[in-house]
């Protein structure tokens, strides 16, 4: 009888034991629920209290701390993103410049060699003219290229901003070089103005139409995959192949008039209007680039609606030191001193400004000293 007794007791305390086990789970449930719910509602959550009972279901435990510190990234990462977006924006859709320049050189080189010989064969300058700009062209993408590879080297303790600037020598170089051909064209033109040379224009007009796809080939793959708008180094490679188009349609539209009228001068008449239209995309792309490495205001901003923006915030008494200038294409930074009243929360004033800079004018790259009253120093001489 003790037996059935003593065994009946142990099956009530087993049942005793696993009931509580069953609402201490429970219990642990409900307070891991409510931490996920304040995790989730950024509130005062009892951490505590969850950490206590972590040992009554380990795998249960795992999967919620997996859960919670998932959701804690994702908040982290939300907030992360507005603090650092501008070394990261864009990266997914940005223009694959280096693509379109590889591209563009082997069709550019190739075009080169052939209207080279046909030149020498047809004796024919608009041809020679044409190959000799594509050989400053298939220079200009490569350059380009090694511009741009310069470019993604990190900056050091003497270079702070990099090798950024190499693009913008690359498109000077590439815009100066533009000037060259385009004199020598014109000189050679003005040699052949008394004695015009028979050329063979129907092989000459063969070879000028097939340097012109290339060209619009080159052009299209340079628009479609890179910056021709924004990036000056990317733009100057581009203009350059927009002249050895100009040069094809010259040398076809020369060739059309010898077949048809026996005219030789058109030859040297056709190079110089080509001539003068390179000179042109080439002045554009000089001043361009002296105006940035003369720290010159950015073309798409004003400078005067950026010092009224800076004013217009609350707190801000008077604007002044104000720099605009550009580093490389697509980066533009500035910096300024902003006087404001001594009550002012200097920190509210600051990020004002940063966040009205970036909106406005697309100036992420801004450096801003906040100055009260007290704060006295010389007149700078720039």
């Amino acid at each position: 009888m003790s037996i059935a007794n003593n065994e009946k007791q142990s099956q009530s305390l087993r049942a005793a034991a696993d009931g509580g086990d069953k609402r201490q789970d429970e219990h642990m449930h409900s307070d891991n629920g409510e931490n996920l719910r304040n995790e989730h509602g950024h509130s005062d959550g009892k951490c505590e209290h969850a950490h206590d009972h972590s040992g009554h279901d380990h795998k249960h435990d795992d999967k919620l701390m997996k859960h919670v510190k998932t959701s804690n990234h994702s908040h982290h990462s939300h907030g992360h993103h507005h603090g650092h977006s501008h070394g990261h924006h864009g990266h997914s859709h940005a223009p694959n410049n280096k693509a379109g320049l590889l591209i563009a050189l082997v069709i550019t080189a190739g075009i080169m060699i052939l209207e080279f010989v046909g030149g020498l064969v047809t004796n024919s300058l608009a041809l020679l003219s044409d190959s000799g700009h594509m050989l400053s062209d298939s220079a200009a993408l490569a350059l380009s290229l090694l511009a741009m590879w310069f470019a993604a080297r990190p900056k050091s303790s003497s270079r702070t901003f990099g090798f950024h600037r190499f693009e913008i020598l690359a498109a000077l170089l590439n815009g100066v070089t533009l000037f060259v051909i385009a004199a020598f064209i014109i000189a050679e033109a003005i040699k052949r103005f008394g004695e015009p040379p028979t050329v063979a224009s129907g092989t000459m007009m063969i070879i000028a139409g097939i340097g012109l796809l290339a060209n619009i080939a080159s052009a299209w793959f340079l628009m479609r995959k890179g910056d021709v708008k924004d990036n000056l180094n990317v733009r100057s490679a581009y203009l350059h192949v927009l002249g050895d188009a100009l040069g094809s349609v010259g040398a076809i539209i020369a060739g059309i008039l010898m077949s048809l009228f026996s005219w030789y001068i058109a030859d040297p008449i056709i190079s110089v209007i080509v001539a003068i239209l390179i000179l042109k995309s080439a002045w554009g792309i000089i001043t361009s680039t002296v105006h940035i490495l003369m720290e010159g205001t950015p073309a798409n901003v004003d400078a005067g609606q950026v010092e009224q923006t800076l004013l217009r915030i609350p707190g801000v008494k008077e604007v002044h030191d104000l720099h605009i200038w550009t580093i490389t294409s697509g980066l533009d930074s500035l910096s300024c001193h902003l006087i404001v009243e001594d009550s002012v929360d200097c920190q509210k004033v600051l990020q004002e400004a940063i966040r009205q800079i970036a909106s406005d004018f697309q100036i992420e790259h801004t450096t801003i000293q906040i100055e009260k009253s007290e704060l006295k120093h010389a007149a700078l001489k720039v």
